[in-house]
């Protein structure tokens, strides 16, 4: 029996940024620049997905990530963007998209994302920018 559940972030798809260091003297470290971002995000699946405890099985991970239309986009050209039909190759990059999705899973949707056994991923310009997730297991 396979279930599934999928999940819509409303706005801008985020990627995860690289870790930023400080020095402290003789001292070097570390923070997360993304933890409100981070919050606002997890906060959203909490949200969503109700009452249901984290994973502890293999899971399917399938994301989508609706980009926004640049402003610059002519009229006629537009109609091909809002359908979807243009690739998004521009930045950010989709394995950074993924990795923000995965992080902000932890302890929200699954366990670990250890438990991940298939990512299947896209991005597209949209009119309508949001992040889509559907996990099976």
């Amino acid at each position: 029996m396979n279930f599934y559940k999928t999940v819509t972030i409303r706005g801008n798809p985020i990627a995860k940024k690289r870790p930023r260091f400080v020095r402290r003297g003789k001292f070097v470290g570390t923070y997360n620049c993304q933890e409100t971002e981070e919050g606002k995000f997890k906060w959203e699946l909490l949200s969503q997905i109700g009452e249901m405890k984290p994973l502890e099985v293999p899971i399917r991970l399938t994301c989508r990530f609706f980009m926004p239309i640049p402003a610059s986009i002519s009229n006629k050209k537009r109609a091909l963007y809002e359908g979807c039909a243009v690739a998004h190759t521009k930045k950010p990059d989709l394995d950074n998209l993924i990795k923000f999705v995965k992080d902000c899973g932890n302890g929200v949707l699954w366990k670990d994302d250890s438990q991940i056994i298939s990512i299947t991923a896209s991005k597209a310009y949209h009119p309508s920018p949001a992040t889509e997730i559907r996990i099976d297991w």
